[in-house]
């Protein structure tokens, strides 16, 4: 610090006083019983006030104001002592007031004493001057008091002292704090002021007098003090605070409030603080080191550990001694003092162990790094010399002289330039090995090179910041301050009293190496800090440079695939033995859009298909007609297909097809007609086509029936001849007719038409067709369960006649059964076959509804007799019917089958009255009993008829008569009825005994009837009544 006098005046009279206008432009002051008021700028008198006959010994500007208007008197209050001196609280509720007898009374706006300070020495040490701390930022209100005892104490509103009371060795006459609250002016005795930490601490002398200091005051928000004495002197000084500070890389000590010291991560931005209490007069730093010159001692710092980011220091050494210097330097076990010509090397300890002798002034002095114990210093001169100095050598190495002063020094990293800041505010830049001056530019006051660029620097000067690569030209840009420090894209500047790390783009000098093609070198730059879009450039630039290595680098900053895989490629085909650049070139053309550049290069280096293949794929196809070879028609298929696609791809399909038929591609074609329902072209295109193309016919017959065309889609299966696909199409349209022609005359397809048929008959709820057509396709198995679960419905609803029926088809479906596989059957007894498959089976597998009692079934299955039943089951049927005792609300059904109990009126083993051991047989209708005997054919020329015409009664088994061919044959053919059965049943042969009797069997079921019933029955119905045969059909 140091005290520049501004302006300086004198009175007539003792400065007793002297205060500022708030807004710091006029100062007034008391001088015996005048007042002066000045201009503060330039120290001219405005004006003499008069209106005091006596000493004024106080002077004050009004800011909130003490007295009201409306207020007629002033409230006064008694005092112990006499009052020297007072000062309000910044929020005016408190009123401190220092006494001749050495007591402090604090009050409150009421006159009312609320504190009491006594302080030792009493009347021995009156309280001549007190002031209020102004700083808003501390907690508690301090107030600062100097007495006649030579003491400066600190003490809070509650009363309680602060600290210690600081000695000052005269006689204290005025104190008065700074603006801010940041420093104290205390004047006395001692003829002169000095400034004071607001804790106490003695900082420097503001200004000497020739008498005592009765007066002392701050400018407002400004470093200007102003002093008035006794003999009536005025003098305005300007306080100059020097930058104390230290710079190693990253790191940043400073020092604050005079005596404290931070350290600041310029990266981290994180700080730390070290109060040493005194005056801090200097500052070095050095990688882990930290040394701070005191008033009387020097510390020596150091970190607790290694880590880079850490902030913590701790107390290395302590060397108890004042010294004199101009700069102080720190080495990881020296310290080095520079006092105007010479350099002292001194160890933590204090010892000094070398000194270095200059030919002129230091102005400049760094450490450049080396081993610990051998650092290196590099120093310049006002003489304009350059040395480097090794901290463990006596001997100065001289590196360059020039002819003007240095002012500021920086080595590259390789140690093979330096660069100088001359009185003349120039930069020059020196090789160090043949001394030669490289290049000079001017408007500089501080230089620093990059430290991870060699060939980078930057200097400031004129409110710019200049960068320099190599030898190109300067980059500028504003910027206040010094730069002190460049690492990557961080330029550390110094602006007044702080330093902050500017992040500057190395945009400017990337492009410049770009210009000269040097590409390693501008992506070395580009590694300090550059944008995206930079990079990008970069890397295109190395790209077109053939340049792949640093290409692939910048490509990787932006994450750029596609980029990445064309390098990727170009590289795999040069390690394959390709070196036409060209051709490469050419792909690194074509994938920046530079089609038209691409396409020369490839016609250059012969390859005119890619360039072909390259406007095909981007739909260019008037310049890739110019790269068509001569007349190859594969080429000219591959351009007529690309532009059919990309016809597809902008929505015109109709154009595309067409293309695509041009091109032979009728597959693509089919699938743009059929998606959007082109019927007409399908069919066009179908009937065009060659029938050995099934893929395309095939896709054409797909999409009609899609496309609900079916006649269409059956005229393409018959050109293809794919008569199963033909099947499928009738059966899927329910084309039934087309689909049986179609079996009759390909018996192969009958499963695949009547199964199908079927099923739909049976979902559309016929269900006698269904059962037909399942059987028709071989389908026994379904057949029969359509069959029983028709039965099943029958039987539940009551339905007898239809139940007869369904069990009447389920015994023919046996018998078919039957036909087809004769091994499954036997003979159970003369004329009658048993298989498994037989109705008797069938009816015993039959499920019984769940809704349905025993009663109900067990007189519900009786009706269900055909010829092909066994006796047995009949039997067992009837014993039922005897053994179950009907309730009454089963009468009623009773009388459904009243017709079957007539059949057997007497008992199970009836026998017709003729011949008792032959089964009664009825007709369907009336319940009468037919006077019927069954005969068998016989080989022989006897009559064995008449021989046993009368039969022995007993016996429970009957017999047929037996009879030859010949008695058969004189038989009359109107007497004598046949049931002609299928295999593997015979034929069974019955004679009327009552021939007027007019009986008729059916030829179906063959089922007999009186006449009369049967026509009768066919007239109503139509049909038979017990197979339901039409009348018009023909014959089994």
């Amino acid at each position: 610090m140091r005290a520049v006098l501004t302006w300086r005046d004198k009175a007539e009279h003792c400065i007793n006083d002297i205060a500022f206008k708030p807004d710091g432009t006029q100062l007034i002051l008391a001088a015996g019983s005048r007042l002066l008021v000045y201009d503060t700028s330039d120290g001219t008198l405005l004006q003499p006030l008069k209106g005091h006959k006596d000493t004024v010994y106080c002077v004050a500007y009004a800011k909130d104001g003490l007295w009201s208007p409306e207020q007629k008197s002033v409230s006064k209050h008694k005092s112990s002592s006499k009052i020297i001196c007072c000062s309000w609280t910044n929020d005016g509720q408190y009123l401190a007031l220092g006494m001749f007898n050495g007591i402090i009374s604090i009050r409150n706006k009421n006159g009312e004493e609320k504190v009491k300070i006594e302080r030792p020495g009493g009347s021995l040490s009156p309280v001549w001057s007190i002031c209020w701390n102004p700083s808003r930022e501390e907690r508690n209100d301090i107030l600062a008091v100097a007495d006649w005892g030579q003491k400066v104490s600190f003490y809070q509103l509650s009363g309680k002292q602060i600290g210690k009371d600081r000695a000052l060795n005269f006689d204290p006459c005025c104190i008065s704090y700074f603006t801010k609250g940041e420093y104290i002016l205390l004047g006395g005795s001692d003829k002169q002021v000095s400034l004071f930490t607001k804790d106490g601490v003695r900082l420097g002398t503001v200004g000497e007098q020739n008498s005592w200091v009765w007066t002392c005051q701050a400018k407002p928000d400004s470093n200007y003090v102003v002093v008035g004495c006794q003999d009536g002197t005025i003098s305005f000084y300007q306080l100059i605070f020097s930058t104390v500070h230290g710079l190693y890389k990253d790191r940043y000590a400073y020092r604050d409030s005079m005596t404290d010291v931070i350290v600041q991560h310029l990266i981290t931005e994180q700080k730390v603080r070290i109060k040493c209490k005194e005056l801090v007069k200097k500052i070095a730093i050095y990688r882990n080191r930290l040394a701070i010159q005191l008033p009387e001692k020097i510390l020596i710092y150091e970190l607790y550990s290694e880590d880079l980011s850490d902030m913590h220091y701790r107390v290395k050494e302590k060397i108890i001694k004042k010294f004199e210097c101009n700069l102080l330097v720190v080495c990881a076990s020296h310290i080095i003092l520079c006092q105007e010509k010479r350099l002292q090397c001194l160890s933590f300890s204090g010892v000094k162990e070398r000194e270095w002798q200059m030919e002129s002034l230091i102005r400049y002095i760094k450490v450049i790094g080396g081993p610990p114990g051998r650092e290196g210093l590099l120093v310049g001169l006002k003489n304009g010399q350059i040395l480097k100095i090794f901290v463990d050598n006596l001997f100065a190495i001289i590196l360059l002289k020039q002819a003007t002063a240095v002012r500021c020094l920086d080595m590259s990293a390789s140690r093979k330039k330096l660069a100088v800041v001359d009185e003349n505010d120039t930069c020059l830049v020196y090789d160090i090995d043949t001394k030669e001056l490289l290049f000079q530019e001017p408007n500089a006051n501080s230089v620093a090179w990059n430290t991870q660029c060699e060939d980078m620097l930057c200097f400031s000067g004129g409110g710019y910041l200049n960068i320099k690569a190599s030898t190109f030209p300067v980059h500028r840009q504003k910027l206040q301050g010094f730069v002190v420090g460049y690492n990557g894209s961080k330029i550390f500047c110094l602006h007044v009293f702080s330093i902050s790390a500017v992040e500057v783009p190395q945009s400017a000098p990337m492009y410049q190496y770009l210009d000269r093609k040097l590409f390693k070198e501008a992506y070395k730059i580009a590694c300090l800090g550059v944008t995206d879009t930079d990079w990008r450039e970069l890397a295109m630039e190395a790209l077109e440079g053939l340049d792949f290595e640093t290409a692939k680098k910048a490509f990787i900053r932006v994450q750029d695939l596609r980029y990445l895989e064309l390098i990727s490629s170009i590289e795999e085909r040069k390690k394959r033995g390709e070196t036409n650049n060209d051709l490469f070139l050419a792909d690194v053309f074509s994938y920046q859009g530079k089609f038209h550049e691409a396409a020369k290069l490839y016609k250059r280096s012969g390859h005119e298909n890619l360039a072909l293949e390259m406007y095909t794929d981007l739909c260019m196809f008037e310049y890739a007609k110019d790269f068509l070879g001569s007349g190859d028609p594969k080429e000219t298929k591959m351009l007529i297909t690309k532009q059919a696609d990309w016809a597809r791809n902008i929505k015109e399909p109709k154009a595309a097809v067409e293309m695509y038929i041009s091109a032979g591609e009728h597959v693509k074609a089919i699938e743009i007609c059929g998606d959007h329902g082109w019927v007409d072209m399908l069919i066009d295109i179908a009937r065009k086509l060659d029938k050995a193309e099934r893929e395309p016919l095939l896709l054409c017959a797909t999409y009609l029936k899609k496309l609900d065309s079916p006649g269409y889609a059956a005229e393409t299966y018959l050109k293809m001849g794919d008569l199963k696909s033909l099947v499928q199409l009738h059966v899927e349209t329910q084309r039934w007719d087309e689909a049986f022609a179609l079996g009759e005359k390909h018996p192969e397809f009958k499963d695949d038409i009547y199964v199908p048929y079927a099923q739909w008959l049976a979902e559309n709820d016929r269900f006698e067709e269904a059962q037909k057509a399942f059987h028709k396709a071989g389908r026994q198995r379904e057949a029969v369960q359509v069959l029983e679960q028709l039965t099943n419905n029958a039987v539940a609803e009551s339905r007898f006649n239809d139940a007869a029926y369904y069990y009447w088809m389920l015994s023919m479906q046996c018998l078919d059964i039957a036909q087809v596989c004769p091994s499954e059957w036997y003979e159970d007894r003369p004329g009658v076959m048993v298989g498994r498959s037989s109705p008797a089976l069938l009816i015993q597998s039959i499920s019984l509804p769940c809704y349905l009692g025993a009663h109900s079934w067990t007189w519900q299955i009786l009706p269900r007799r055909t010829q092909c039943l066994a006796s047995s089951t009949t039997s067992s049927v009837w014993q039922s019917c005897t053994m179950v005792t009907m309730p009454s609300i089963a009468t009623r059904k009773i009388r459904s089958v009243s017709i079957v109990l007539k059949l057997f009126s007497t008992s199970p083993g009836s026998c017709c009255t003729a011949c008792p051991r032959t089964p009664p047989r009825a007709s369907l209708k009336c319940s009468q009993i037919l006077r019927l005997v069954e005969t068998k054919d016989s080989i022989g020329d006897e009559d064995p008829f008449t021989a046993k015409l009368s039969f022995e009664q007993g016996g429970s088994e009957f017999v047929p008569v037996v009879v030859s061919r010949l008695v058969l044959r004189s038989m009359s053919r109107r007497d004598v009825l046949i049931k002609r059965w299928p295999p593997p049943l015979r034929w069974q042969y019955f004679r009327s005994l009552l021939p007027d009797a007019s009986i008729t069997m059916c030829p179906s079921c063959f089922q007999m009837f009186h006449s009369e019933d049967y026509e009768l029955l066919v007239l109503q119905h139509g049909c038979c009544p017990y197979c339901r045969r039409c009348k018009d059909d023909p014959g089994p």
